[in-house]
């Protein structure tokens, strides 16, 4: 009886393991299905290592990207292909947030009850991107060969419908790897971070609106240059006596390095960090890269991180987000690069979710700065140069202390749409990256209306 009681618990206790075992399993198969099926090794998906099927089409239904057992066919247009690179992947997936890479299961169409048999799961092995192809054309001919980056989103909905980054090469033409330039590889706008200049001084100006009592009445006065500790700051002109609107219009070093030092640098750090810049953005699974900042001890190098400089570091993708923020009454939509993923998520639309956006600033600040940033285009940068756009934009003119002309940035919104504009060793942001972003705009606005 004994021997009976003991083999009863046996088999009880090894079906309990068969059982959790098989639990383990489909949860591990439910959870990592389409990453196994999508793996290189599997060859009724691959040839020769390429991904046999699968294809990637823009927001419009033109297509990017077929795979098929003979090769990858691109599009047909040498220009789409180069301003999607970044977007769409090269053959060989040397770039990791590409559809071609991040998005492979989707396009391998794995179901966790059919595996991946188009027939049974119904798949049409389709991605349907956000971006218009078109868009990121008129970007890549705007950047003209210079090197750098263009992001525009729609900021209600949260879809990218322009990222394209510079240098590129063509995905249908075998490259020799000795010819390619350094950062061809990098999607700019999700996974790489440049020092913002002044448009960070967007960043110091929610911190003083929300920070200094007397903002709004206090009035700064500029000679071209000032002390803090014994260390000098510098403009590039003497501005006079103005006001914020006037300190940020004209893009003041001596007002903004100061006001950075009166507010501190755990208020700094703290608003780097609720304004979304030290911060991770998932788009449909693409992990982007965060922001760095350091707001030192010593008041001189606080001065000149408060104008976007010394260890600033911000990702585009994140000011892209926080400008779409500013234009929102401080929220904004999360990007998404997969069309069918969008939502119209912001109060007042006729799609209202509750999930989907990033509040950053309260609809207070918000509306200040977005005033502000309007006014910068009245007063200096000039409407008639963004004709149609009622643009509200920051430049930014960062020095990189390459010995090289500073990066030419241009950020803002104009309806409906936020963007984010960098021209490497551009040189003077509104001069150099303002008419980028305004022939991109022109385009978007002429066909997305």
């Amino acid at each position: 009886m004994k021997k009976l009681e003991g083999r009863a618990v046996l088999c009880l206790t090894l079906a309990a393991v068969l059982i959790i075992g098989l639990a383990v399993f489909i949860f591990r198969l439910e959870t990592n299905g389409g990453q196994w099926a999508s793996f290189y090794a599997n060859k009724h998906i691959y040839t020769n290592g390429q991904l046999a099927v699968g294809s990637v089409y823009d927001r419009d239904g033109t297509l990017l990207l077929k795979n098929t057992k003979d090769g990858s066919r691109y599009n047909d247009d040498p220009e789409i292909r180069k301003a999607t690179l970044h977007v769409v992947g090269d053959k060989g997936y040397n770039i990791v947030t590409a559809a071609n890479n991040a998005f492979r299961g989707r396009m391998v169409g794995y179901n966790f009850v059919t595996g991946t048999n188009p027939i049974l799961t119904g798949s049409s092995r389709k991605v349907n991107l956000t971006i218009d192809a078109d868009a990121n054309v008129e970007a890549y001919r705007a950047l003209a060969g210079r090197n750098g980056f263009v992001g525009v989103y729609n900021w209600k909905t949260g879809e990218i419908i322009c990222m394209v980054s510079s240098p590129t090469i063509d995905p249908a033409v075998q490259a020799d790897p000795s010819s390619v330039q350094s950062g061809t590889y990098i999607n700019k706008v999700l996974s790489a971070k440049f020092t913002p200049g002044s448009t960070f001084k967007l960043v110091t100006t929610a911190a003083a609106l929300e920070n200094i009592d007397d903002i709004n009445s206090r009035t700064f006065k500029c000679t071209g240059s000032c002390e803090i500790d014994g260390e000098k700051i510098t403009c590039p002109m003497a501005h006079g006596t103005m006001d914020i609107y006037g300190a940020l219009s004209n893009s003041c070093n001596c007002a903004y390095a100061n006001l950075a030092v009166e507010l501190g640098g755990d208020v700094m750090k703290e608003y780097t960090e609720e304004l979304g810049l030290t911060s991770s953005y998932n788009i449909n699974g693409i992990k982007t890269e965060p922001g760095s900042f350091e707001f030192d001890t010593y008041n001189i190098n606080l001065g000149w991180a408060g104008i976007g400089q010394y260890e600033d570091q911000v990702n585009p993708l994140s000011m892209m987000v926080y400008m779409g923020a500013i234009a929102g009454g401080g929220k904004a939509a999360e990007p998404v690069l997969i069309k069918n993923a969008a939502k119209d998520i912001i109060p007042g639309s006729e799609n209202r979710a509750s999930s989907g956006s990033v509040s950053l600033l309260s609809s207070e600040t918000a509306g200040q700065i977005k005033d502000m940033m309007r006014n910068n285009v009245k007063t200096n940068y000039g409407d008639a140069n963004y004709p149609g756009l009622e643009l509200h934009a920051k430049s930014g003119t960062a020095e990189t202390g390459s010995g090289r002309a500073p990066h030419s940035w241009f950020c803002g919104f104009s309806g409906d749409y936020a963007f984010v504009v960098c021209v490497e060793h551009g040189g003077y942001g509104a001069q150099v990256a303002g008419p980028v972003a305004g022939r991109v705009l022109q385009y978007i606005q002429s066909v997305r209306k």
